[in-house]
């Protein structure tokens, strides 16, 4: 049996907001000590948040499955519904608002942390063309990597390898890996390093459902029974605690 949704609503909005408290409160901090090296300044915020989005996985994820994603909540409910596993709309939609909610407030906290005015919107534009193939790519690889760990027994391995895949995405996509409409949304809260201008939001969202909908895709193709692992994405949180 799961854990009430309320509990599992918790973890999602404060697994949400401290994701995004760590890259971009990292984010700030790389500015400060590496000023003038842009290069050094990425390696300093994907490291905290490949050691960040591991431990946060690990303590929210036997509450509510550590999604701390809208994406990873909606194809668990479109590959999972014809099997009754994983999650129902109604929770899916109550995912997407306390994943959004946290995640602004994480942006918040990291202003607060570091001294900057609470409420900013960021004024970095990231509105082209190779970014949002960029998003298309880091979301398929995402969800191709979730899913087929639920799918092959190895749910466990999640916090190691999406943080991983997370810290590589960094590098090898041209976005820098949001892949997360809800982190995507609450980092235009923040008008520093990690920030992205409202306008270009939407581009970044639409990439990512795309990427979404590949990545289910793939697995599909690969493992046409995945829907049975539903309930382990991310991961295993079926027995209450």
């Amino acid at each position: 049996m799961s854990a009430p949704l309320g509990r599992r609503l918790i973890a999602e909005l404060v697994g949400t907001a401290l994701l995004v408290t760590v890259v971009v409160g990292s984010g700030i901090a790389a500015q400060r000590l590496s000023p003038n090296d842009i290069g050094l300044q990425l390696l300093e915020n994907s490291l905290t948040t490949v050691f960040g989005l591991g431990v946060l996985i690990l303590m929210f994820g036997p509450v509510s499955g550590a999604h701390f994603n809208p994406v990873v909540s909606g194809i668990d409910w479109l590959l999972g519904r014809r099997a009754g596993t994983g999650l129902s709309a109604r929770d899916v939609a109550a995912y997407t608002v306390a994943q959004i909610v946290g995640a602004v407030i994480g942006s918040m906290l990291a202003n607060a942390m570091f001294e900057l005015a609470v409420l900013q919107i960021s004024t970095k534009s990231r509105a082209h063309s190779g970014l949002w193939i960029g998003e298309v790519v880091a979301t398929l690889g995402l969800i191709a990597l979730i899913f087929t760990l639920a799918r092959t027994g190895r749910a466990g391995l999640s916090a190691a390898a999406v943080g991983a895949y997370i810290g590589a995405a960094y590098w090898f996509t041209s976005s820098t890996s949001f892949a997360n409409p809800a982190v995507t949304i609450g980092r235009a809260f923040s008008d520093t390093f990690a920030g992205i201008a409202p306008a270009s939001v939407p581009g970044f969202i639409v990439a990512q459902l795309i990427g979404a909908g590949l990545g289910a895709g793939l697995v599909l193709v690969l493992y046409p029974d995945v829907a049975q692992s539903a309930d382990a994405v991310v991961v295993p949180h079926g027995a209450e605690r």
